[in-house]
C-alpha cells in the first residue's frame, strides 16, 4: 500500500485485520511508522535531525506483539529483522555480534529489491528465454517459417514435455576447499569477505542437463533476468530502504535487564549486551557487504514480558532510546472468542482450508466456539499464561479425531458442537491435572 495514504486511523485498521484488541500499541506503532513518512517531507536540513521515537512493548507472551511489528513493516514493505536479545553477549566473548542485526537487516533488503527488479524484468527475460531454448530446439537452422511455428508451438505450451540438452551453471567448480571461520563476535564480516573472496578465485562452472523445455524455459528466464538488472542500483536502492525504513524488532529485552547484585560483577549476556545495543540503537555507521550503512533512521521495537526484571532496570541510556512504551494487556475470554472469527487469518479459517484439501467440509457452531475459548481462558489461567498460542494447542487436541480420519470422509460435513468439545476435554473438565492433556 502506498504510504502516503496510510495515515494512522488506516494503519490500525489494517492492523485490526489480524490482530484482536491492543489499541494502545496499534496506536503508538501507527503514530511512529506516519512520523517516518512526516520526516521524509521535512526540508534539509531539519530532516536529518528528527530521529524516530522507538517504542518499548511490555506485555506477557501471546498477546500480539511480534504480530503487530511484523504486520506493520508488511503494511510499508519495509525491511524488517526480528531477533532475541539473549543471543547476542558483549564484544570480546563468544556469541553473536549486535552488529550482525544490521547486515542481516541489510541482507533482507538487498533480496527484497532484487526480487523487485527481477518482476520489472521478467516479460523480457522470458522472451530472451525463448529464444535460447528455440535454439536448442533448431540447432543451426535459420529458416524462419519454421522457427515461427515452433515459437508459436512453444508459447501454446505443446512442447512443455520434450527434453533438451541445456548448460546450466554449476557453482563453484569441485575441489573448491570450504573455508568456515570459527571466529568470536565481531569476526562475522571477516568470514563473509573471506567466503566472497575465496568464491571469486574459482570461476563458476558449467554443466550439461536433459531438462523438459518447460523447466528449461524457467532456468533461462532466470539466467537472462539476473543479466538484465543493475545490481550496483540494488545494492544502493537496499541500503537506503534500510536506512530510511528498516524495523528491528528486539525482543526478550528484559531478559538482559538485571538488577545490581552486591559483590556480584558484571554480567556478560545482560548489561554488556545493552552497553553493546546502544551505539545501534542511538545511531552508528555498520559495515556490511553491500556498503556502509547508517542506523540512525532505524526504527527499533523492543519487547519484553518484564516478570522478574523492570523497564528501569535497563541502563539509563538504553532506556532513554526508547521514549515510548506501551503496555499490552492479556486476553480475556472474549478476545480468545473474537481472535477465533475476526482475523483475515483466523484458526477456524486455517482448519477450514486444511480440510478442505481432502474434501471435507468443516463447521463450527457458535456456541462450540465460546467453549473452546472458555477453555483456552480456563488452562491459561491454571497453568502457565502463554496467551494466543494457547488457542492453537487446544484446536489441536479438539481437531486430532478429525484429521487423523480426514481421507476416509471425503465428501463429509463435519460440525464442531458445544458437546463435541466438552466431550473432547471432559477429562480436563474433571480432572485438574492438565499436564496429560494440553502441553
Amino acid at each position: 500500500m502506498e504510504e502516503a495514504y496510510l495515515t494512522p486511523k488506516k494503519i490500525v485498521e489494517e492492523l485490526d485485520k489480524y490482530i484482536v484488541g491492543q489499541k494502545e500499541a496499534k496506536k503508538c506503532v501507527a503514530i511512529a511508522l506516519r512520523n517516518r513518512w512526516r520526516r521524509r517531507q521535512v526540508p534539509e536540513p531539519l530532516k536529518d535531525e528528527i530521529a524516530p521515537k522507538n517504542i518499548l512493548m511490555i506485555g506477557p507472551t501471546g498477546v500480539g506483539k511480534t504480530e503487530i511489528a511484523r504486520r506493520l513493516a508488511r503494511l510499508v514493505n519495509a525491511p524488517f529483522v526480528k531477533v532475541e536479545a539473549t543471543k547476542f553477549t558483549e564484544v570480546g566473548y563468544v556469541g553473536r555480534d549486535v552488529e550482525s542485526i544490521i547486515r542481516e537487516l541489510t541482507e533482507l533488503s538487498v533480496q527484497m529489491v532484487k526480487k523487485e527488479e527481477l518482476e520489472k524484468v521478467r516479460e523480457k527475460a522470458r522472451s530472451m528465454a525463448v529464444e535460447r531454448v528455440l535454439e536448442r530446439l533448431l540447432p543451426g537452422i535459420h529458416d524462419s517459417s519454421t522457427s515461427d511455428r515452433l515459437r508459436e508451438a512453444l508459447l501454446k505450451g505443446e512442447l512443455d514435455e520434450r527434453i533438451i540438452e541445456i548448460e546450466v551453471s554449476s557453482g563453484p567448480q569441485t575441489g573448491v576447499p570450504f573455508v568456515e571461520v570459527f571466529s568470536v563476535a565481531g569476526m562475522e564480516e571477516l568470514e563473509m569477505n573471506l567466503r566472497e573472496m575465496i568464491s571469486s578465485m574459482f570461476p563458476k562452472g558449467k554443466k550439461r542437463r536433459k531438462v523438459k523445455v518447460k523447466e528449461a524455459l524457467d532456468i533461462y528466464t532466470q539466467e537472462e533476468a539476473q543479466k538484465l538488472i543493475d545490481m550496483d542500483r540494488v545494492k544502493e536502492v537496499a541500503i537506503k530502504r534500510v536506512e530510511e525504513s528498516g524495523i528491528v524488532f528486539l525482543d526478550e529485552i528484559d531478559k538482559v535487564a538485571s538488577r545490581e547484585v552486591a559483590g556480584k560483577g558484571p554480567d556478560v549476556s545482560r548489561e554488556g549486551v545493552q552497553r553493546d545495543l546502544l551505539p545501534i540503537v542511538e545511531g552508528t555507521t555498520v559495515i556490511t557487504k553491500y556498503g556502509m550503512v547508517r542506523t540512525d533512521h532505524i526504527l527499533f521495537i523492543a519487547a519484553g514480558a518484564f516478570h522478574i526484571s523492570k523497564p528501569s532496570d535497563l541502563i539509563p541510556e538504553l532506556q532513554g532510546r526508547f521514549p515510548l512504551r506501551v503496555e499490552l494487556s492479556s486476553l480475556t475470554e472474549d478476545d480468545f472468542y473474537r481472535i477465533l472469527v475476526e482475523p483475515e487469518n483466523a484458526l477456524t479459517k486455517q482448519y477450514r482450508a486444511l480440510l478442505e484439501t481432502e474434501g471435507v467440509e468443516l463447521v463450527f457452531q457458535e456456541d462450540a466456539l465460546r467453549e473452546i475459548a472458555r477453555i483456552a481462558a480456563s488452562i491459561n489461567e491454571r497453568m502457565e499464561n502463554i496467551g494466543a498460542r494457547r488457542l492453537h494447542t487446544v484446536m489441536e487436541k479438539l481437531l486430532e479425531d478429525v484429521s487423523f480420519e480426514a481421507p476416509d470422509l471425503k465428501g463429509q460435513k463435519v460440525v464442531i458442537t458445544k458437546d463435541y468439545v466438552r466431550e473432547r476435554f471432559k477429562e480436563f473438565v474433571e480432572k485438574e491435572d492438565l499436564t496429560r492433556y494440553i502441553l
